[in-house]
């Protein structure tokens, strides 16, 4: 490992950064260093302008990733090696705005039907069911199941930041049937809140979020939805059909972790039926208007 790359390193836990962001991060300034046969520290930031043209024209990268790029050599350029650059440099892509995909109910029973084992059917279930990351799914442990007030406790999930997912009296059902078939009955008294829920084929690991995401690809081909199925996609469906039900945008937010409302709110525009509930102001022409209004013209 070179000095710049600990540094680095370094510099991303001492500012607390997921270990997703730092393995981007690296990632990207690798492929930095590749391109060019040196040590990033050696480029002029004109070799880092080309680069990233670079990667829009030759490597056809999407808005997204050349983003990814543009942090990460902010990052390394700005606070590892203090440079100093101008304002506006390598400026990031515009990304095109598009809705979430979403399953509908009918979809997500036929696809859980072709879920192959138990115990991917009982992640993918979590996924649906509490509106879970894929990487907050095979965290959880066995203690984060409260099932006296029917509580899914998610740790440190996007953000650094704890909360509180709904359980289901089918999903706590579900979730039992898993953890019977795994522990017979005279191994079930050894179990410790900390045990992984979902622990992988290695001993002392959780399951592998690429294996879950390979058994959701199958399902869906297997249940022949046409539709580019991932385990997000159930998060979209589980946030889109709450609000179909008559859930708040306020209580979805808290739910699903979002910062801002303005990212919960993007499923009302995939929901036809709240976007049928809604009433247009043209039905209102010539109807009496509250008292309020009448007041607010005078």
């Amino acid at each position: 490992m070179t000095p710049l790359r600990q540094r680095m390193i370094e510099d991303m836990q001492l500012r607390n950064l997921g270990a997703e962001t730092q393995r981007a991060y690296l990632h990207y300034i690798t492929g930095l260093a590749r391109f060019y046969q040196t040590s990033p520290e050696h480029l002029s930031l004109e070799e880092i302008r080309e680069y990233q043209l670079y990667l829009i024209n030759e490597r056809r990268y999407s808005a997204e990733s050349v983003n990814h790029f543009v942090a990460s050599a902010k990052f390394l350029y700005n606070v590892t090696l203090e440079t100093p650059w101008p304002e506006r440099v390598l400026p990031r892509c515009r990304v095109p705005h598009q809705l979430p995909v979403v399953l509908s109910a009918i979809e997500v029973q036929e696809f859980f039907q072709h879920v192959c084992t138990i115990r991917y059917r009982a992640a993918l279930m979590t996924a649906y069911g509490g509106g879970l990351r894929v990487s907050e799914v095979v965290a959880l442990k066995v203690g984060d199941i409260d099932s006296k007030r029917m509580l899914i406790r998610v740790r440190q999930g996007k953000g650094k930041k704890d909360r509180y997912a709904m359980l289901s009296p089918r999903l706590l059902e579900v979730l039992r049937c898993w953890w019977r078939s795994r522990r017979p009955a005279g191994q079930r008294q050894n179990t410790s809140p900390e045990d992984w829920l979902f622990p992988g084929w290695r001993k002392g690991h959780h399951m592998n979020t690429e294996s879950l995401q390979t058994v959701c690809r199958e399902a869906a081909r297997a249940a022949g939805l046409s539709k580019r199925v991932t385990v997000h996609t159930l998060r979209h469906s589980f946030a889109t059909h709450m609000l179909e039900n008559g859930a708040e945008l306020r209580l979805i937010q808290a739910l699903l972790g979002h910062s801002k409302i303005d990212t919960t709110a993007r499923y009302a525009a995939v929901s036809p039926n709240a976007i049928a509930a809604a009433r247009s102001p043209l039905d209102r022409l010539g109807q009496p208007q509250p008292a309020t209004q009448r007041k607010s013209r005078r």
